[in-house]
């Protein structure tokens, strides 16, 4: 199948990214259409070299994949600690910071980047950002609390929106919901990520700072890595 030209950007950091994975590794596997290529990766790695390796899946949609591509998987009580993350974002900035969630499973993807000891972002060119604020910031958060949030939101500046799904609110895998917020262009993220965190209700917001250790970046002129 021939891929437009993001699609085969996508593919090749998420190859690149692959390409790094070693035998023995335990390997956090991301969610979303840039994960989706790696996880796919992975499995013809598997098939064509025997690579050993172990996979903790952040969604069940990346669990589905990834045994669907014969990827060995852990439950993530089985892993104290993974050898490295591969997963994509929304956005990402200069200082590595990352807005990610459009796939629902921020809080699965922040734990497994929190537990690994190295986590590579696998993103095309144009998610890169000067600030990040294009896309809406996804937060997941407990229903009950959801008109709390909302309304902290709007006075740390923010346009929080509920994500739907055929008329109901947007499920994620652990029974949350989650707010789209439009911020304006974030000058400080490390300083608005620990302000969400502060409010009562929110499960897990979508600002990852201080986590990436590299972008692996799909160009017209190939792969190009930024590291910390």
């Amino acid at each position: 199948m021939t891929l437009g030209p993001v699609d085969q950007k996508k593919k090749n950091a998420a190859d690149h990214a692959v390409s790094l994975i070693t035998n023995g590794m335990k390997v956090g596997l991301g969610t979303g259409s840039t994960a989706k290529f790696a996880v796919e990766a992975l499995g013809r790695r598997i098939k064509a070299e025997g690579l050993k390796v172990k996979g903790v899946p952040t969604s069940e949609a990346t669990r589905k994949l990834a045994l669907e591509q014969g990827v060995p998987l852990l439950s993530f009580e089985e892993a104290d600690r993974l050898d490295l993350c591969i997963d994509g974002a929304d956005e990402a900035d200069a200082g590595l910071n990352l807005t990610k969630g459009g796939g629902g499973a921020l809080l699965r993807e922040k734990v497994v980047a929190f537990v690994s000891e190295r986590f590579y972002c696998v993103v095309d060119d144009a998610k890169l950002v000067d600030k990040l604020h294009a896309f809406p910031l996804p937060l997941e958060v407990v229903p009950f609390a959801e008109k709390v949030v909302a309304r902290e939101l709007v006075r740390l500046g923010g346009q929080p929106m509920l994500r739907t799904r055929d008329g109901a609110p947007y499920l994620t895998d652990n029974g949350l919901w989650i707010l789209d917020c439009r911020f304006p262009p974030i000058d400080d993220p490390p300083m608005l990520a620990r302000a969400l965190s502060s409010i009562p209700g929110i499960a897990e917001h979508g600002l990852f700072c201080g986590l990436t250790h590299a972008l692996v970046v799909g160009t017209d002129q190939g792969v190009k890595v930024i590291e910390r």
